[in-house]
């Protein structure tokens, strides 16, 4: 299920539509979910989404088009994940990889 969600970020499968595939109920695969992931699915998959997102701003991505490409709805929306996960605005992040790369190769 963990590897379907991250298959499918920008489409993701419902907890129905999964749950079925699974021959389980909603309720037993929540459960489960949340029993091997510590997370419930929704959660599970906006910190993966913010993971990825972050992976595409170290690369030079602009937060909107990292937001596009990882299935948030806009950019406020990855913001309000970003910053509940990492705790820095997804700006303030690329800005402060940039300014480490300058570093480095200042050095």
């Amino acid at each position: 299920m963990r590897d379907r969600l991250a298959d499918e970020l920008l489409t993701p499968p419902s907890l129905a539509d999964l749950a079925t595939d699974l021959g389980l109920s909603r309720y037993q695969l929540l459960r489960a979910f949340r029993t091997i992931m510590g997370l419930p699915p929704y959660a599970w998959l906006a910190q993966h989404r913010v993971t990825r997102a972050r992976g595409l701003l170290e690369s030079g991505h602009r937060p909107a088009e990292a937001a596009a490409l990882v299935g948030f709805a806009d950019q406020a929306h990855l913001t309000r994940w970003f910053r509940r996960v990492l705790g820095v605005t997804p700006a303030a992040y690329r800005n402060s990889i940039q300014r480490n790369s300058v570093q480095d190769v200042r050095r």
